[in-house]
């Protein structure tokens, strides 16, 4: 099973949006395929019914990893979050001391991480690096590429 995530009530609600679809639209669709399948005749030679098969147990997993994932999702009001340091919905803003460059990240948990929306996962090295951090306090990141040197200038909501 899956650990704790904390997520935002959209990201929550998002999740149970999925789930209802794949309960009430997928699994009826699995279920008519597999029907269909094994109208064609013998299942020993039936390459059909084994793929609709095949595709049921993969629908059934799908869903009884989003149902874990809603089970342990506990959700973050955005108003109680303390912007002291870096800590999970925080908006921080960097200045990557290697490229001079500014950044802002998101950090959010992994079901949310999204680097083209600049959202980062807490569990990726940079998210974790960044985490606990106050403002004018320096991070150091190991990547891929070395180490990362980021000097946080602001954290917000």
């Amino acid at each position: 099973m899956t650990g704790i995530q904390y997520i935002t009530r959209e990201t929550l609600e998002q999740m149970k949006a999925e789930l209802q679809r794949l309960k009430s639209v997928e699994r009826p669709a699995a279920s008519r395929a597999i029907a269909e399948a094994r109208e064609k005749g013998d299942l020993k030679e039936n390459a059909e019914y084994d793929a609709a098969k095949e595709q049921q147990g993969l629908l059934e997993a799908k869903i009884a990893i989003l149902d874990g994932q809603i089970a342990n999702a506990r959700v973050i009001d955005e108003s109680t979050i303390d912007t002291s340091k870096v800590s999970i919905l925080t908006k921080v803003t960097v200045i990557n001391l290697n490229t001079k460059k500014a950044v802002t990240y998101k950090i959010v948990s992994e079901k949310e991480a999204d680097l083209k929306a600049g959202k980062i996962s807490i569990t990726s090295p940079i998210g974790k690096g960044l985490l606990g951090k106050k403002v004018g306090d320096t991070a150091e990141v190991q990547a891929p590429a070395g180490v990362l040197k980021f000097k946080i200038e602001e954290i917000s909501i």
